[in-house]
């Protein structure tokens, strides 16, 4: 059978992504199998830039599932000598079941790791897309919320690759939606949000995207921000910071968007405390963000269960029978 992937949310049916969804929250109660059901497979991590939780999530959540795990950092294979990288999965899928990588570059790479029918490959992040966040993003919001049909979500900051992310999902859930507010200039790729469009309305969701601070909607469900700078990566404009600092998530703005009760704060962290996120809010009573991390555990769980096409039973079947 193919090596199954997890490139992009793009190619996610919205069965697969919500019962990944689903997983993930019942790993996070505890409602799964400890019969290690990744037993004697190999898990490899390659990330070619920094990270505190994509990293430790996924290497904590393949251990729990009984898998070995290596690990690759940026100057570890021999791409950098000038391997190519089709050459160097046709022998890392003889030896490894999954390869998690984290890269800044381009998608082609993680493309041509994918190329071979034999080891699955997960996007921990590229320049376009983090596809694993927006698992445990919706995983966080269900478990605070109980639901996802009938949220209402505002994004505030950067379109980088935690929004497009995010769109993409959120247009997989039927009767979600998912308004964004970001700097003129600085929002989702057209592409990125001609397709989260396109499938919002093949599934009953929403996605817009607007500019203005002026204009937020009021009485959402959950507020999310994400860092300015994502992975550190120095914008082009001097500028870029004064044309930032009005999507900074205050206590105000939190007032003027957030129902009388029940809204929450999301955010992927790292966080630029005092730039995208005030501390009254990150560290306030709204504020879901450091359960949201701990879901980029359960998340990566379910990831590789779906990827391995192993059962993960749980108290809640058949939520996560992800074959």
């Amino acid at each position: 059978m193919a090596a199954r992937h997890l490139l992009t949310i793009r190619d996610l049916q919205s069965r697969d992504l919500l019962r990944l969804v689903d997983a993930a929250v019942a790993i996070g109660r505890g409602e799964w199998s400890t019969r290690r059901p990744l037993a004697d497979r190999v898990v490899g991590t390659y990330f070619r830039k920094t990270s505190t939780r994509t990293r430790t999530a996924f290497a904590v959540g393949a251990m729990r599932l009984g898998a070995h795990t290596i690990s690759y950092g940026p100057n570890d294979l021999q791409i950098v000598t000038g391997e190519t990288i089709a050459d160097t999965a046709r022998v890392l899928a003889s030896y490894l079941d999954v390869l998690v990588v984290r890269t800044n570059e381009a998608d082609e790479e993680m493309r041509l790791l994918a190329v071979q029918d034999r080891m699955s490959v997960i996007n921990a992040m590229s320049e376009s897309e983090h596809p694993t966040q927006a698992i445990a993003d919706l995983a966080a919001i269900q478990e605070a919320l109980g639901r996802l049909a009938g949220v209402h979500m505002l994004y505030i900051g950067e379109g980088n690759n935690t929004a497009a992310a995010l769109a993409l999902a959120v247009a997989k859930v039927p009767g979600m939606r998912l308004t964004l507010v970001t700097p003129d200039g600085y929002g989702l790729s057209a592409p990125t949000l001609r397709d989260a469009q396109r499938f919002a309305g093949e599934n009953g969701a929403s996605v817009e995207e607007s500019h203005l601070m002026e204009d937020l909607p009021r009485e959402v469900d959950a507020v999310y921000t994400a860092r300015w700078l994502t992975m550190g990566a120095p914008k082009s404009d001097p500028d870029w910071l004064s044309r930032f600092r009005p999507y900074c998530v205050t206590p105000e703005v939190m007032r003027r968007v957030s129902k009388r009760e029940g809204t929450i704060f999301l955010h992927d962290l790292p966080a630029m405390r005092g730039y995208e996120v005030l501390d009254e809010v990150l560290d306030g009573g709204q504020s879901i963000a450091f359960r949201q991390a701990f879901h980029k555990m359960t998340g990566a769980m379910a990831v590789l269960a779906w990827c391995t096409r192993a059962e993960l039973v749980t108290s809640s079947t058949p939520v996560a029978e992800l074959r």
